[in-house]
């Protein structure tokens, strides 16, 4: 038989069957169980290829093919997904930065660090940085991009601080350490490649970082 009829057939029996045994099981007849009087002998005879009324798979091809399959399925689901923002009609500005990123932060190309400072639902002012690529797996952004829930800091996020109670939050994500005791203010540790990202503005910015200032309706700061 051609290699390529070969690894079609090994592609049509994994997909008919969920395992291994499923496959053995096929092949055996009544007549089988009959002489045989053992379910599980017979399914070594169609394994070793002695009994069988159809094409010989070693479990070893099966499973590895099954498993390769289950590979490429995940993966073509994965690349499927729409991003949240696709398809919206984004008027803001903040949300177009937020857009144009999004994909880039969910596949871990990028990370995006966003600074907000704005009034929460209390009517106090609050500020803090958000890990992009974090927030994205832990929340759904379909509010934020339909435009029915302004993107705020909260007390998880990376920092936080609430300038009418005075409340001071610092958390480390999955993607960056935060260093607090540096005397000029916030620092943050990139945990993939190390790297020091330092937010204040006076401060020239590396060449493996971009700055961007977006200015919007709905924000006093981003």
């Amino acid at each position: 038989m051609d290699p390529e009829e070969g690894s079609t057939a090994v592609d049509n029996i994994v997909t008919q069957f969920n395992t291994y045994e499923d496959f053995l099981d096929s092949q055996i007849t009544t007549v089988d169980l009959y002489y045989l009087e053992d379910e599980s002998l017979a399914r070594q005879l169609v394994e070793l290829g002695y009994r069988g009324t159809g094409e010989v798979v070693k479990r070893e091809d099966f499973e590895a093919r099954k498993a390769a399959i289950e590979i490429a399925r995940l993966a073509e689901r994965t690349q499927k997904k729409t991003l949240t923002s696709a398809g919206k009609d984004l008027q803001d500005n903040f949300l177009k930065a937020l857009a144009v990123r999004e994909d880039d932060n969910r596949n871990g190309k990028v990370s995006s660090v966003i600074f907000i400072r704005d009034r929460n639902s209390h009517g106090q002012e609050v500020s803090g940085y958000i890990d992009y690529a974090h927030r994205l797996k832990i929340e759904d952004f379909e509010v934020y991009f339909n435009g029915k829930r302004r993107l705020l800091p909260r007390p998880t996020d990376m920092s936080f601080y609430n300038w009418d109670n005075h409340i001071a939050v610092c958390n480390s994500t999955p993607n960056y350490q935060v260093i607090t005791d540096n005397p000029e203010g916030l620092l943050f540790k990139y945990k993939r490649d190390r790297k020091i990202l330092n937010v204040d503005p006076k401060v020239k910015v590396s060449t493996s970082s971009d700055l961007t200032t977006v200015h919007r309706e709905f924000y006093r700061q981003t």
